[in-house]
């Protein structure tokens, strides 16, 4: 899309004569081979999701999440009611699942949605360790992008992340985010300053992106076992 320019003779961006809100992500589940996401409910969830994701012991799970790491069940509960759960719920929470077993292995959320400008977030990610480098996790962040943009008609996706935390900044450009630039000193969390890389996906950066998916995610590229014979290339 190329500049305008207004009356004043002031350069502007390009304008969008059709563009109208979108609605907020559907709450409705999202179903792939590998994964399925539905919206979190303690009834069915919480059990299942505390346990994988304190499997192992694992507290490094935690170290760039914005939440304290919970102590217990009870106290997760309790974060996850006031996080994830009914209206005023600050994140659209998902549980990811194994679709074949059923077995729930970590969340993930949408965040700070703007319908007015068709843009949402993805974070609070949290993987339970059978989760975490698996072929779940890479179709649940696919399924989560086809509903932005294919289902919703969104034109921004966001990922955000400490910038000292590079397990998810290799994620995200793994799963085709561009990375756009760090925000210094933007919060204090657990007692430290952050520094926050932002990366983006825009609806024109989409199709290629989802093309790269599709061929991943074909049965002919896993082997026997289940291991991906090709790797993800969205760049």
């Amino acid at each position: 899309m190329s500049t305008q320019t207004n009356s004043f003779g002031q350069i502007v961006g390009p304008a969008l004569p059709n563009w109208t809100p979108r609605q907020p992500p559907s709450d409705a589940p999202m179903q792939g081979r590998f994964a399925r996401l539905e919206r979190l409910d303690l009834a069915r969830h919480l059990t299942p999701l505390y346990e994988a994701v304190t499997e192992g012991g694992d507290d490094s799970l935690w170290t760039y999440l914005p939440f304290a790491q919970p102590t217990d069940q009870a106290a997760f509960a309790d974060m996850l009611s006031r996080d994830f759960i009914g209206e005023a719920a600050k994140y659209q929470g998902f549980a990811i699942q194994d679709a074949r077993s059923g077995e729930t292995l970590g969340t993930a959320a949408f965040m700070r949605t703007d319908t007015a400008s068709g843009s949402t977030e993805v974070g609070s990610v949290l993987f339970g360790p059978r989760l975490q480098r698996s072929p779940i996790a890479t179709e649940a962040m696919f399924l989560m992008m086809k509903r932005v943009f294919d289902e919703q008609g969104y034109r921004r996706y966001e990922w955000k992340c400490d910038s000292l935390n590079t397990p998810s900044w290799r994620a995200a450009e793994r799963l085709g985010f561009t990375y756009e630039g760090t925000f210094r000193q933007v919060m204090v969390y657990k007692g430290r300053s952050r520094d926050t890389a932002w990366f983006s996906m825009l609806d024109g950066d989409w199709p290629a992106i989802r093309r790269a998916f599709e061929t991943w995610l074909d049965p002919s590229n896993f082997d026997a076992d289940g291991g991906q014979i090709e790797r993800l290339r969205t760049h």
